[in-house]
């Protein structure tokens, strides 16, 4: 063990319920994946491919969903070959295999108990077909990443769930989820083209080939007559053809699509119409290729407040009739909860209980088809029943892009929001159904009634132009008297769907195991057996996927619930529905804030000393702790906010020990020293071979603990110029703060210009707004250098520093005070002040600390003469510019200086986090891999960021020179030849 290394057992939790949970790991788990199937994989696959230990279990064994099962392995192939090879080897030893890829499923789907494959981190890419009319997309791509890159061809997916941002384009087809629009007609089913499938048996096929039809007939006889024969079957039972004819007039995601058999004419036909909504149980989808439909720009949206659930359900019809591509309905419960939600008026959480609104949106192509639409819309406003119980509400349309945009982030946060909203402690159910929707306000009277009888207050929201309500019950799964309360609902629940309705007890998020027991009540016994007979034919050995879909098993949607342990404050409202994934760095290296949360919540589910509670302390400092990036980009994608970085800071406190604290607290009361000293070995480094600093460095690391010594970098710069540019405090217009990186480390080798501090010095002379950097910046910091780290009294010595000097600079905030490093803006505006006295909460609520992309941007820009352009730029944005909301500042500024711009569709925080991409270097490779891959696929003229520490990680991870915007923008101004 190296030196320094901190105890396991200080993040050992302190508090956790008297009695261990009756669904912890059982002592029995503490090895991991049992032989010889670890062997056996490991040699199939290789040690990358395959996790088998215990903390990686556990992290996979929970999903969006109110279940919890533990694989026995975790498998990540990476062509279709290897998935081949894992279900062969299924096939052979009697085991099962789950698919599993955004883990964003409701109903338990992504979960296995044997062999569990992860279907997304190989799987990503997106390739434009036919001018953007089709695309042929990766199943492990998310829906937004999709919709990103469609965007440009003015295309847009036909489906869009409310968890666009995460679930992936594999999953959605496997479910045949819909969303806010797609209804019947926009789904997988009607706009997938073709998929590419791998079957249980291995045969592998593109049901868009000419002759794909020879070749499964070649590969699979007994499969093509068995289609046809249950194609024939179903065509000769006129009352069985209606009845499914009649099923899919409404929305329905409930068993298998026997539709397919109706609408397919060969077998591969039937087969592509069978693969949508099976979930994962009939093959493997490595390739999807979709018909792409307009991406209608002019939007007109209104938010309506009733004040009944069924009143506003009796409205529904008239905004379908005046041609409303978007009806969603939120009830009180879901209003108040979504006021945890940023941009949210905060007066909603003072609704009356029955209020319910209406989320109305039209979309068209063209001014013309909008304005009809507006008055269509319009007309029926006066036939409505609206009510303005708080100030906010207004009743009224509006095409203002930032208002649209925070109505819809409070609808699609309904299960995060009122989720996270639940009481401590409790498991959260989702459930989804339809009705004719001619009966939705009958429905919701129904719905509310039954929940009063069962004891539930429940929250409502759902596509009600389709007819698709959503509701969240909350209960705890550790009371037998909660988990029979359940029961008795559901049952209830599914009978009055079925039985008064005629409904889907699946309209959207697929079949799942809490409504497969239910799935004969819905279907019949006859159409049932058709499903199990499919079922059987496609896949005879069983091996994929079982009690997905089908169970026989009447108490099935009962097994597995998961008990929900209390953790830190800062993650306990987590309903693990793993929004925060795709944004975070570490997410295809170790953990993400999902997982960090789940292995928590393990923990607190163990017997404190436990042999599993040991193993997974044991991982969790690297795995969760080390590898975080500290980003909080997972804040910002969680639509109630939860910063699981700021938990694992947190955890690196708790890690410290009180020698480690003092010493921190020293460099911080000795900064000046700190910083010469800093400045002094960079430029001692530029003077030595990479490669021996390399080895040297990657040396002492076995020794010492990792988290304490950075590895060299060659993309490391050499020191910055020891002297700042001289300026004058008279006629000046703003404070320039030169951030401590930027006085530490120079501008890239390859740059021959100013520095960045002469740039910025420079452009605001030309702009007419001159600025001054005081003398005494030295010494000074935005603290971020110990807050990433967990160091608090460090932290709170640097940022009480940092707000008074700054508070004299700028002649107590009479200037503005312009930071040069992204990071260190979004330091000193807001991550110092928790760490501030009460004096200096005061002083630093009369700072305007500006970032220097918007001075730039905003105030310089304007006023300056473009006199050259480059051909080309690529930008970067930083994890704090979209803290900040900088990024469209960004995108200008390039795009004063570029012909051409690129921000990468794949950009997200690059992990370097000031120095931990030098303390592992693995994090920003892998952080960044996708987006280097979209970067390097050709040349650009320029390189564009704004904070030199993500530059150096961006030039390490591309082998391009990236710098500073406002390098560029100087460049682009200056006077003369340039």
């Amino acid at each position: 063990m190296p030196l320094l290394e901190p105890d396991p057992g200080a993040l050992r939790p302190d508090v956790r319920p008297e009695d261990a949970s009756s669904d912890r790991v059982t002592d029995a788990g503490a090895g991991g994946t049992p032989e010889p199937l670890r062997s056996d994989l490991l040699a199939l696959l290789g040690p990358e491919k395959v996790l088998t230990h215990i903390s990686d279990l556990v992290r996979y064994a929970s999903d969006a969903s109110p279940y919890r099962f533990l694989p026995r392995v975790v498998v990540l192939p990476g062509t279709t070959a290897e998935v081949a090879a894992v279900l062969a080897y299924a096939r052979e030893h009697g085991r099962q295999v789950v698919f599993r890829a955004a883990g964003t499923s409701l109903n338990g789907q992504a979960q296995g108990e044997d062999i569990l494959v992860d279907v997304r981190r190989h799987w990503v890419g997106v390739e434009v077909l036919d001018e953007g009319r089709r695309a042929r997309i990766a199943p492990g791509t998310t829906i937004l990443r999709a919709n990103t890159t469609l965007a440009r061809h003015g295309r847009v997916l036909g489906p869009d769930p409310a968890s666009a941002v995460a679930c992936t384009v594999g999953g959605v087809v496997a479910n045949n989820a819909s969303g806010m629009t797609a209804g019947t007609t926009r789904n997988s089913y009607r706009t997938v083209a073709s998929l590419t499938v791998v079957l249980p048996t291995g045969t592998v096929v593109d049901t868009a080939a000419p002759d794909a039809d020879e070749r499964l007939a070649a590969a699979e006889p007994e499969l093509c007559a068995g289609l046809l024969a249950l194609k024939r079957e179903i065509e000769d039972d006129a009352a069985l053809t209606a009845r499914i004819r009649a099923k899919y007039t409404l929305k329905n995601t409930n068993g298998y699509r026997l539709d397919a058999f109706l609408d397919g004419t060969t077998p591969v036909e039937i087969l592509r119409g069978l693969m949508v909504g099976s979930a994962g149980t009939f093959g493997f989808l490595s390739e999807i290729v979709f018909d792409t439909l307009p991406l209608d720009r002019e939007v007109l949206t209104g938010l309506f407040f009733f004040p009944s659930l069924p009143a506003a359900a009796a409205a529904v019809p008239l905004f379908n009739e005046a041609g409303a591509l978007a009806v969603e309905l939120m009830d009180g419960n879901t209003l108040r909860a979504s006021v945890q939600v940023e941009g949210v008026p905060a007066d909603w959480a003072h609704l009356p209980g029955t209020t319910t609104a209406l989320l109305v949106e039209f979309r068209a192509p063209d001014e013309e088809r909008l304005a009809a639409f507006e008055a269509a819309a319009e007309a029926v406003l006066p036939r409505l029943t609206l009510v303005a119980p708080v100030a906010s509400v207004t009743n009224t349309f509006t095409r203002d892009p930032g208002t649209i945009a925070s109505y819809w982030k409070a609808r699609k946060a309904f299960v995060t929001a009122v989720g996270g909203s639940r009481p401590s402690g409790t498991t959260l159910i989702t459930e989804d159904f339809a009705v004719p929707p001619d009966r939705l306000a009958e429905a919701c009277e129904a719905l509310l009634a039954l929940q009063t009888r069962h004891g539930f207050d429940a929250a409502v929201a759902g596509h009600a132009a389709h007819g698709n309500l959503h509701f969240l019950l909350a209960f705890d799964a550790g009371l037998p008297s909660d988990v029979a309360r359940y029961a008795a609902f559901m049952d209830a629940f599914c009978r009055m769907t079925v039985e008064r309705f005629d409904g889907s007890l699946k309209a959207e998020h697929a079949t799942g195991r809490n409504i497969a027991p239910f799935l004969e009540l819905e279907w019949g016994p006859r159409a049932t057996g058709l499903m199990w007979r499919t079922k059987q034919l496609i896949d005879p050995a069983g091996v994929l996927a079982p009690r997905i879909v089908l169970d026989r098993d009447p108490e099935a949607h009962l097994r597995g619930l998961k008990s929900v342990p209390t953790v830190e404050p800062v993650a306990d409202p987590c309903i693990e529905c793993g929004f925060c994934e795709p944004t975070c760095p570490s997410n295809d290296l170790t953990t993400t804030p999902r997982q960090r949360i789940v292995l928590r919540r393990e923990m607190m589910r163990q017997p404190s000393g436990s042999p599993v509670e040991a193993r997974l302390l044991e991982a969790y400092g690297h795995d969760a702790v080390d590898t975080c990036a500290g980003d909080s980009t997972c804040k910002l994608a969680c639509p109630v906010g939860i910063d699981t970085g700021a938990m694992m800071k947190a955890f690196r406190h708790q890690r410290h020990s009180a020698r480690e604290e003092r010493v921190a607290t020293l460099t911080a009361e000795h900064f000046r020293v700190v910083e010469a000293a800093a400045r002094l070995a960079v430029a001692a480094a530029a003077k030595i071979d990479d490669r021996l600093l390399s080895a040297l460095t990657r040396g002492l690391r076995k020794v010492v603990r990792p988290d304490l010594m950075p590895e060299w970098l060659p993309a490391v710069p050499g020191p910055a110029k020891h002297r700042l540019p001289g300026t004058s405090r008279l006629d000046a217009r703003a404070v320039y703060y030169p951030a401590c990186v930027n006085r530490i480390f120079g501008g890239p080798e390859e740059h021959t210009g100013p520095s960045l501090a002469e740039a910025v010095v420079a452009v605001s002379a030309r702009a007419g707004k001159p600025v001054w950097i005081p003398r005494d910046v030295r010494g000074t910091c935005c603290a971020t250098i110990w807050h990433s780290k967990g160091y608090e009294q460090a932290d709170a010595v640097m940022a009480n520093r940092i707000v008074e000097a700054a508070w004299g600079w700028t002649g107590g905030g009479q200037l503005p005070l312009v930071v040069d490093a992204s990071s260190c803006t979004l330091g000193i505006a807001h991550e110092v002040v928790p760490y501030l006295t009460p004096a200096n909460r005061e002083l630093h609520r009369e700072l305007t600390v500006v970032d220097s992309l918007v001075w730039a941007a905003e105030e310089l820009l304007p006023e300056l003469e473009i006199l050259r352009t480059a051909g080309s730029a690529v930008v970067h944005p930083t994890c704090s510019m979209e803290h900040l909301r900088d990024v469209p500042q960004l995108m200008a500024l390039a795009e004063a200086c570029a012909e051409e711009v690129l921000l990468p569709d794949s950009a997200r925080c690059c992990g370097f986090a000031g120095d931990r991409g030098l303390l592992h270097r693995e994090l920003t490779e892998s952080a960044t891999a996708r987006e280097a891959a979209e970067v390097t696929a050709r040349e650009w003229d320029a390189y564009l960021s704004a904070n030199r520490m993500c530059e150096i990680g961006m030039a390490h991870a591309t082998g391009r020179t990236y710098r500073s915007a406002l390098l560029e923008l100087e460049r682009a101004t200056r006077p003369g030849d340039g």
